[in-house]
């Protein structure tokens, strides 16, 4: 019976998408898709039939088995980039800024895009419901569901949309590259040190990153007319004629 509806459903997405509905639309229509894919048993195990499954628990399984207290020490400084106190405290800053430059569609973007993200992600552990790989151990003090990594899609939410407001501003080539790497090495490890934890499996973080950076692609498409409503104004009043200064009357003289 489920098989049946989620071919239905299937068919339905790739008309959609052939009659190039918007992109609201399609992603709506996604998330019915992925849910009429599982079956109610299914939901525990679809995360783990998939191509990297021999690497999710070989890897688990050897961090897990040479851990110590100075390395677990050092994983969780990695993993801080990515926690909720950390990326909460760097919105707060951002909104405090943002709304001091009267920057109100940077506003809108950095809080749909980085909060609105983290919370779709949890909607998306709670519909795979897929355990972590450890939860038995001295270092282990998390709860909740494995896919995809939330560490490591608020690190790529949080530092992929400062990314896309400063690259603009940047003359430099040399200075925008520097700045993608730093800021795609930071993503890196936050997602390594969530691995050898043993919080998440590699495919966890692989997912983490793909979907964060297609919400990111998902947002600015969404809210570019936005974005040009606000430009547009500012871009006439700077080009309007200056009024005539006494400058212009002594050149008259």
């Amino acid at each position: 019976m489920f098989l049946h509806a989620a071919q239905k459903k299937w068919k339905e997405l790739l008309t959609n998408i052939g009659q190039r509905r918007s992109p609201a639309y399609i992603c709506e229509h996604c998330f019915f898709v992925f849910n009429a894919s599982l079956s109610p048993q299914s939901g525990a195990t679809l995360a783990m039939v998939n191509p990297l499954a021999g690497a999710d628990y070989q890897i688990a399984g050897w961090f897990h088995a040479h851990l110590s207290q100075a390395f677990v020490s050092l994983l969780r400084l990695f993993s801080e980039p990515g926690s909720a106190q950390w990326i909460g405290v760097v919105l707060f800053l951002a909104v405090i800024f943002f709304v001091w430059k009267r920057a109100w569609p940077a506003l809108v973007t950095m809080i749909v895009a980085v909060p609105g993200g983290m919370l779709l992600n949890e909607l998306l552990k709670l519909a795979v419901h897929r355990h972590r790989p450890f939860l038995d151990g001295w270092f282990v003090d998390w709860s909740g569901y494995s896919f995809a990594s939330g560490h490591t899609i608020g690190a790529t939410l949080l530092y992929g949309q400062l990314l896309l407001f400063l690259l603009p501003l940047m003359k430099s080539k040399r200075r925008q590259r520097l700045t993608i790497l730093s800021a795609a090495m930071l993503v890196m490890l936050v997602g390594f040190s969530r691995i050898a934890l043993g919080a998440h499996y590699l495919s966890d973080v692989i997912a983490a990153i793909f979907l964060g950076i297609l919400w990111l692609m998902i947002c600015a498409l969404l809210l570019k007319p936005m974005r040009r409503g606000v430009v547009a104004p500012v871009a006439i009043a700077v080009e309007e004629p200056r009024p005539t200064t006494a400058a212009t009357v002594e050149t008259s003289r």
